[in-house]
């Protein structure tokens, strides 16, 4: 940035129109840190500077007048305007880089365009130079090529280009310059006299090799900055001519000789020696084969010679359709030769094929299918269409049984430009497959077996995909697609889970430290790799997200939920961190046959026990869990809440600190206030019940007995640490009244009940929070309306009273807690010896065919529900 010059010196060039054109404008200079440093505020305006006669770019200070820039406009190539308020250049003098920033856009372009005349007035005599006479080819013009094709000219259209200079050594400097610095309607023009000359490209090319063959440098540097050029003057014309099969290598070898390169590139090299071309079948089309050829030059020259970053992105996008149309040309004459196509799956059918040659194959099968995306819509799915009709998927079939990864990987690749084509296609062939299987191997048992076998991240990835977009359900899936997801869970589902189990120690071995021949060693070398356990849980939670219906029946029947959740035993912990992202996804469908599971069969236990394991430390881990109780608090899950407090405080404890776990106690004071508060009232409606000879005045004083013990008690350890104000959850005195309980289901005298069996907790199979039996009786159960849906079942919550949380019995009373469950009544406990661990799994449409998971329909069949729930609805006239 020029210095501040003094009055005298400003008022020499200053005049009257000063004032008149002045723009208002903030003058900014690139510093060395990269950041646009403010140099001040002022009005710009262009005038003659009086004894020079040069014409400048001035800036004056807006409050005292001191110039801020005094620029002298050069005829160089070194000004751009950027968007519409914006002029900025690089000073060659004084190595600076410098901006303006006007306040309003018409002042932009005023002082733009008088740069722009400026300029023209000074080119002037150099745009006619070659009226003058020629020039050494080693003076090149200091115009910017790499710049000039990316932005905008400075300079505007001058009128009369007639033609170009006679294209020799000496003149290349003029057409280069001629090309780089006419504007828009002058390019055309260009763009036409080249077009025109049909000896223009020989003629370079004939400099070219004369050049090359003398070591003229300088020279070849000339060509490669005009043959950039022409590239860039996006002419699908030019493009034909250049981009032939006569002039193409000649082309590349110009532009080798990159000025800003040091070495020389040896393109030519490289596309005659490694760029071999081999024929997994031969093309008897000779168009067919140098339109192959010449798209894979177009895409070298644009991905390595002339990069992104060096051409504009109009003429990278006329590359790109150059090559599409190229590829939808080489396609469809391919798909149309019957006897091409033919030969191509007779020779992969064949047993006698070589594996080279079997992978030349289906490589070529793959690129086939990646480039038929160029074809019309109609077009690609007619092709997919033919190709299943031919037998592709058996041969895809042969090709995942390969241990070949590369050949696996081809093999995937094809499927999924099938699956993205029309997943009805592979579908149907899939469900014929399993239907009228016998014995084999099937496809989806090989896409199965992919995602437990160590090929490698990518191609697991692969096999992921597949299975993800072949088993997505949606409403209007065809038959055959459902019945993919039948034979996917009845066949091939367990193998994921069990390979988890089969690779997660058990709990002996998982805590003992390992020997050099351990078991531990032994057990490592059976067990999958842990990016295959990633990628199988990964897609275990796919399944309890779109398929509800099929996976929990799977859970409750195969006891899967638990097999999965080994991983938190691993020694990785992004494995663990991925056990903690499937219970969350459990939880997260807000199922009340789900959370029933969840707490009867205690499977938070290893959650939270890896979550105390890791401690304070801050990682993925801690993370996950805590959005697990935030969630778990958040959608009101009652149940959960009283069974992670009351099964796992004395762990917790020692992270109360932390406000997740703050806000969880105190949600879980909150419920047991508000099942304290239904107690009273429903203890106050007892009073009703004197007219049918109810001893109320017993019941009274037992039950304010009992809640005044639960209020005086705290909660124990199993280490002897006492958690004080969290108060037991009280007896329930009826969460749900049935009207017509005494006309429909006449009960026997009772006694009333007692801690233990208030929930109804009998039954072999129930699992305490310390892994232990308990033994209990079932009381008789009232049946409920089998017009109860079970998409809009609910299990209430019965809060019972328990004077010690010392044992951490998990809550066997779960209830989904949420406002949008239906608000139905209760159902039944969530213990194993409750209705829905007896009965829910046989009430579960086993032989469902529809694959929607949608268990709406169940609720035609009957159930029966704990009549634990109900003994409190009815005042016991038998006492």
């Amino acid at each position: 940035m020029a210095d501040k010059v003094g009055r005298r010196e400003k008022e020499r060039w200053q005049g009257e129109s000063l004032t008149k054109t002045m723009k208002r404008v903030k003058v900014y200079r690139l510093e060395e840190n990269g950041k646009w440093d403010d140099h001040g505020t002022g009005h710009a305006t262009i005038d003659n500077i009086m004894e020079s006669g040069e014409r400048a770019l001035a800036v004056v200070d807006e409050e005292d007048n001191d110039t801020l820039l005094l620029h002298n406009i050069t005829p160089d190539d070194i000004y751009r305007k950027q968007e519409e308020t914006i002029i900025s250049w690089k000073d060659p003098e004084k190595a600076l880089e410098l901006a303006l920033s006007f306040q309003e856009a018409e002042g932009c372009s005023f002082i733009w365009e008088n740069m722009c005349n400026i300029r023209e007035e000074l080119q002037s005599e150099v745009l006619s130079s070659h009226e003058v006479g020629p020039q050494p080819a080693q003076k090149s013009l200091k115009a910017s090529s790499d710049s000039l094709s990316r932005d905008k000219p400075l300079c505007k259209a001058s009128s009369g280009l007639q033609g170009l200079p006679p294209l020799e050594l000496s003149n290349l400097s003029v057409i280069l310059k001629t090309i780089l610095e006419y504007g828009m309607k002058e390019q055309m023009r260009v763009i036409d006299l080249i077009s025109e000359d049909r000896d223009f490209f020989p003629k370079i090319v004939k400099l070219f090799r004369t050049c090359e063959g003398l070591g003229d440098m300088d020279g070849l540097h000339m060509i490669f900055k005009l043959i950039k050029a022409i590239i860039s003057l996006n002419s699908s014309a030019i493009f034909d001519v250049i981009f032939s099969d006569d002039l193409i290598l000649d082309i590349i070898g110009a532009l080798e000789y990159n000025p800003e390169v040091r070495n020389v590139q040896n393109h030519r090299a490289f596309l005659k020696e490694h760029a071999v071309f081999k024929e997994a079948i031969p093309i008897r089309n000779a168009s067919v084969v140098s339109k192959i050829h010449q798209t894979y030059r177009i895409n070298y020259i644009k991905d390595v010679i002339l990069p992104p970053k060096v051409l504009d992105d109009a003429t990278l996008a006329s590359l790109n359709t150059m090559i599409h149309a190229n590829n939808a040309f080489v396609v469809c004459l391919l798909k149309d030769d019957a006897l091409f196509i033919q030969e191509l799956f007779a020779k992969m059918r064949s047993s006698n094929i070589s594996a080279g040659s079997k992978s030349e194959l289906v490589s070529f099968l793959l690129e086939f299918c990646d480039r038929s995306k160029s074809l019309q819509p109609t077009q690609q799915i007619q092709l997919f269409r033919d190709l299943a009709s031919q037998g592709v998927f058996d041969i895809i079939s042969d090709v995942l049984q390969s241990q070949d990864k590369v050949l696996v990987s081809d093999g995937t690749g094809i499927i999924l430009h099938f699956l993205n084509q029309d997943p009805n296609l592979l579908g149907s062939y899939i469900a014929n497959q399993e239907e009228n299987r016998r014995e084999g191997v099937s496809l989806l048992g090989l896409l199965v077996q992919g995602m437990v076998t160590e090929f490698g991240g990518e191609v697991l990835s692969q096999f992921l995909e597949i299975l993800k977009i072949l088993l997505e359900f949606a409403p209007n899936t065809v038959t055959h697609c459902r019945a993919v997801i039948e034979f996917f869970y009845e066949n091939h589902f367990d193998i994921l889970v069990d390979v988890i189990e089969s690779s997660c120690l058990p709990k002996s071995i998982a805590g003992s430290t390992f020997g050099s021949d351990g078991a531990g060693r032994r057990f490592d070398e059976y067990s999958a790799k842990p990016e295959i356990l990633s990628n199988i849980c990964e897609f275990l939670c796919f399944c309890v997200v779109h398929h509800p219906y099929k996976i929990t029946v799977n859970f409750f029947t195969r006891n899967s939920m638990e097999k999965i959740l080994t991983l938190t035993r691993r020694r990785e912990r992004f494995l663990v961190v991925a056990a903690v992202r499937f219970m969350r996804t459990v939880i997260g469908r807000n199922d009340a046959f789900l959370i029933s599971h969840v707490i009867s069969q205690n499977m938070l236990k290893p959650i939270i026990e890896a979550f105390v394991e890791n401690g304070d430390r801050y990682n993925m881990l801690h993370s996950g869990v805590l959005e697990l109780l935030e969630y778990i608090r958040k959608e009101n899950l009652n149940s959960l809440v009283v069974y992670v407090v009351e099964s796992f405080w004395s762990q917790l404890l020692r992270f109360e600190h932390l406000k997740s776990i703050q806000a969880f106690k105190i949600k879980y004071q909150e419920f047991v206030e508000s099942a304290e508060t239904k107690q009273t009232t429903s203890v106050g409606h007892m009073g009703k019940a004197d007219e049918r000879g109810l001893d109320k005045d017993s019941n009274e004083g037992s039950a304010t007995q009992t809640a005044s013990e639960q209020q005086q008690s705290m909660v124990t350890s199993a280490h002897g640490s006492e958690i004080h104000h969290i108060p037991a959850r009280p007896k329930s005195g009826g969460l749900v009244d049935y009207d017509d309980d005494a006309e429909d289901y006449n009960t026997s005298p009772k006694r009333p009940l007692e801690d233990d069996e208030a929930l109804n907790i009998p039954m072999e199979g129930h699992s305490s929070s310390d892994g232990k039996n308990t033994d209990g009786k079932i009381p008789k159960k009232p049946k409920l309306d089998a017009g109860i849906s079970f998409s809009n079942m609910s299990i209430a919550n019965v809060a019972g009273r328990q004077s010690d949380l010392k044992d951490k019995q998990p809550l066997l009373s779960p209830v989904s807690g949420t406002e949008n469950s239906g608000g139905n009544d209760d159902v039944g406990d969530g213990n194993p010896g409750s209705p829905i661990q007896q009965h829910a799994p046989e009430s579960l449409d086993l032989t469902h065919k529809t694959g929607d998971d949608c268990i709406g329909a169940a609720g035609e069949k009957k159930m029966e529900a704990d009549s634990a729930k109900a003994t409190d609805s009815e005042p016991d006239t038998s006492k």
